[in-house]
């Protein structure tokens, strides 16, 4: 028993000295090297993918279809607007927040169809066949709003309606 102190002494005054040299040995906790390797993941990924809301997922799929050709125009923001107002049963102030945060989302416009992309596949389990319905007529209503649909709208929105509405899923409103 004593030689078990004395070494556990030594393993502390030799740890102790070595904080004292300015030597981190925090790395040799395996409890701090997951919680540091877990927020370095959660902080240098893509703030997208963190979004678990569907009524939020909705409005980054409807802004994202109209904003695949470019920016979004004066229509197409109305349009998504009054869509938020009537599907989601928001007031004027919720949906021009919701359409703010969305295109604030998708500011790069380099990366809206892969990013897009990667979002309707992670979420498509989480929408009931009524709430995909719903977004597949927001897409088309803000992608047609400032003029006719462009073939990469077209071929975005049907490839949400190919992953969305394969099945028929449990019932549910968006409220």
């Amino acid at each position: 028993m004593h030689i078990l102190l004395g070494l556990l002494g030594s393993l502390v005054t030799i740890f102790y000295l070595l904080d004292r040299l300015g030597i981190d040995i925090g790395g040799m906790n395996p409890f701090h090297w997951y919680r540091r390797h877990a927020f370095a993941k959660k902080y240098g990924s893509d703030p997208i993918y963190s979004i678990e809301d569907p009524v939020h997922i909705a409005a980054l799929l409807v802004i994202g279809a109209a904003k695949l050709d470019g920016d979004v125009t004066a229509e197409q923001k109305n349009a998504a607007q009054d869509q938020f107002v009537t599907e989601f049963s928001m007031d004027e102030r919720e949906a021009s927040q919701l359409f703010g945060s969305a295109a604030h989302l998708l500011a790069a416009p380099q990366l809206i169809d892969t990013q897009l992309k990667k979002l309707a596949n992670r979420n498509k389990d989480g929408f009931s066949a009524e709430q995909a319905s719903s977004l597949m007529r927001m897409m088309v209503k803000v992608a047609s709003a400032g003029g006719s649909i462009s073939v990469k709208q077209q071929e975005f929105i049907d490839s949400v309606r190919a992953a969305y509405i394969k099945e028929v899923r449990g019932e549910g409103t968006w409220a």
